[in-house]
């Protein structure tokens, strides 16, 4: 009995093979099958080590929401030289209203000499050719981010001369944390004096000769600091025309939180336009001569994530690609063979047709005559 039931199981399971199997010798093998069947692992060879690498990849994804978080602070990290002496210079930042004064107190005035060495130079030249492309290729930005807390720091390396050239720079380095509204930060002439209506700056001991707001901007980012990143006015440099000249930089701020399989932080990217004019009030022309950034907070959030394509997904498009091109190249192959009988038979009908033979009585007979045995005599 379990003889029995065991045999209709297997004839059950025979009949459900979706992959009968044909006898060796009722397989026709040709050489055009042969070709095509070679072509066909060719491709698929070929096809499967790009997905490979496709699978290997990662992208970035863009998730965009609403900022509600308007408490926190906002960190500001600053690194400009500027070429003038660092007592004929203050940098503070004024919020909106311009009744509160952000503490400046984590700025770092360092006597330094503006012209750079050699090396440094190379690498200013290097961070201006990343910016330049930057603005073209938009998809660079995600391998900056990818290679995050990898890459090498953008700062400048220190100085290696021996130079006995006195400071005729000042650099002004450091971090900031203000409130998360519109704001301006600003270097001008003068240390910066409390006022009841805002602030200002003492500039009368200064004379105007002594005026050249030509600077290098080293480093401007908000938020989290996280090495790797180069940030829009990486490497900018300006060279002052005038000694009354103002540099104008209006700054879009948008947060960014950043989540890599290399790192998790919440940092900021940032926008920027540029503008600088020479003030002379005659003209028209008016303000004040010195280098001011004014930023903006964006109402949106930025979530930026990087992905990568499942396994599992991996498995559905390589069985696409070997079961396409096997049906692919199987339709094609008979078609060719189709096409290739089709040409072959017209030409052994045109090698068999009749040839046509006179008659005494003046017609014509299209059958061949019939050979005899008298006839070979």
């Amino acid at each position: 009995m379990r003889r029995l039931n065991r045999k209709k199981t297997l004839n059950l399971m025979k009949e459900l093979d979706a992959f009968p199997k044909v006898p060796e010798s009722y397989v026709e093998t040709s050489a055009s099958g042969g070709t095509v069947s070679l072509i066909a692992f060719t491709t698929i060879a070929f096809l499967t080590i790009m997905e490979f690498m496709v699978y290997r990849d990662t992208w970035m994804k863009y998730e965009y929401e609403v900022d509600k978080d308007f408490t926190s602070k906002l960190r500001i990290n600053i690194d400009i030289t500027v070429a003038m002496r660092c007592q004929y210079v203050g940098a503070d930042v004024l919020d909106l209203a311009e009744t509160m004064v952000a503490s400046a107190d984590g700025l770092i005035y360092e006597p330094v000499i503006f012209d750079l060495t050699p090396q440094q130079k190379e690498l200013q030249r290097m961070l201006q050719l990343i910016q330049s492309r930057l603005q073209e290729e938009h998809s660079l930005q995600d391998v900056i981010f990818k290679s995050a807390f990898k890459s090498a720091s953008t700062a400048l390396p220190p100085r290696q001369d021996n130079s006995l050239q006195s400071p005729d720079a000042c650099r002004i380095h450091g971090h900031l944390y203000v409130n998360k509204v519109a704001g301006n930060f600003h270097i001008t002439v003068g240390k910066a004096i409390p006022h009841p209506r805002g602030h200002a700056h003492l500039a009368a001991l200064v004379s105007h000769e002594s005026y050249n707001f030509s600077h290098r901007i080293d480093h401007l980012s908000f938020g989290e600091l996280i090495p790797g990143i180069i940030n829009p006015l990486d490497g900018t440099e300006k060279i002052a025309s005038d000694h009354n000249q103002m540099f104008q930089y209006f700054i879009t701020v948008v947060p960014t939180k950043l989540h890599t399989y290399k790192i998790s932080a919440e940092t900021h990217q940032f926008s920027v336009t540029e503008r600088e004019r020479v003030i002379n009030h005659a003209a028209g022309s008016h303000g004040v001569s010195g280098i001011f950034m004014k930023y903006d907070i964006s109402s949106l959030m930025v979530t930026v994530t990087e992905e990568h394509m499942p396994f599992w997904q991996f498995l559905v498009r390589l069985c696409g690609i070997i079961g396409g091109i096997f049906s692919t190249t199987g339709i094609l192959h008979g078609f060719g063979r189709f096409v290739a009988e089709i040409i072959f038979c017209r030409f052994r009908l045109g090698s068999y047709k009749s040839t046509s033979v006179p008659l005494s009585d003046g017609h014509t007979s299209n059958h061949l005559p019939l050979i005899t045995d008298n006839s070979t005599h």
